[in-house]
This record gives C-alpha cells, structure tokens and sequence, in this order.
C-alpha cells in the first residue's frame, strides 16, 4: 500500500491482533543530509526512523497523531533502549519493522528494528515504552479507543 508520500510500507499478520505479534513495515531511504562525516547514518537519526515506523503504524490503525490530541489525550515515549547493530549509507533502502511487545494498563513496549531491505541486515533493534497523558501532561490509562484499536 501506498501513504501520501508514495512511500510502500504494509502489515505481516502473526494473529488476529497486534498482540498475537502483527509486525507492520514501513520503508524509506537514507539521505545524504543524515550522514555523519564517517558517511553513515548518525545515531541520532534512527530515533526518527523509529519514530516514522511508529507514526505508520498508528496512521494505519486509523489513530494519526492529530485524532489522538483531539480526544484530550496524547501518547508519549518514555524510554527508548536501542541498539546500534550494523551501519546504513546513504542511498540504502532501510525496513522499519514495529510490533506490540507488550502492555499494562498504563504502558506500553513497542519492539522496533530497522534492516537493510536489500540483505536483511539489522541495523538497529529498539524497545520503545510509551504512555498517555491528558492535555496537561498528567499520565493516564491506555485509552479504550486505542485499545480497541490495537486489539489489546
């Protein structure tokens, strides 16, 4: 499937629901502009990449960010564990995989890994913690409508 930038991306099912391990992709491609000066991609950039994979996912499961904020509240990364595995050049076309690891009732754990889509080699693996706050930033359960749609 193609979003408004062209860019494919497309879900793998595992399950019924995300929590039966549905592994989402979305793809993109490394920018000169997001190089070091080693010529590979600067740490601080994979954190955007998890992020876009992140923002894709919602964004099919019909919950871009802006609806999210209209209903009063909004999800927000807690704590992002990564590990750097292999390194990506410009021009590389990268995989950003993202899946439910798990969830309580005030958090949750996305599992996120970027590969090379040309061998398959990890690049980086993430954990990213999320949680809800309302509009003035106090934290409060997962949502039923989020939870409805991730299947949690």
């Amino acid at each position: 499937m193609l979003d408004h930038l062209g860019t494919l991306h497309h879900v793998i099912f595992f399950g019924d629901s995300m929590k039966d391990k549905e592994l989402f992709e979305a793809y993109l491609k490394v920018r000169t502009y997001e190089c070091d000066s080693y010529g590979h991609v600067n740490n601080a950039v994979y954190l955007n990449y998890l992020e876009y994979g992140r923002v894709e996912l919602l964004g099919e499961r019909g919950l871009p960010l802006e609806k999210i904020k209209k209903k009063g509240v909004l999800i927000v990364i807690r704590r992002i564990e990564i590990d750097y595995k292999a390194a990506a050049r410009e021009g590389d076309e990268l995989v950003v995989r993202t899946y439910l690891k798990g969830h309580t009732k005030m958090k949750g754990i996305f599992c996120q890994e970027i590969l090379k889509k040309s061998d398959h080699t990890v690049v980086a693996k993430a954990d990213v913690t999320w949680v809800f706050t309302n509009l003035n930033g106090r934290l409060v359960p997962i949502p039923e409508f989020f939870r409805d749609a991730l299947g949690l």
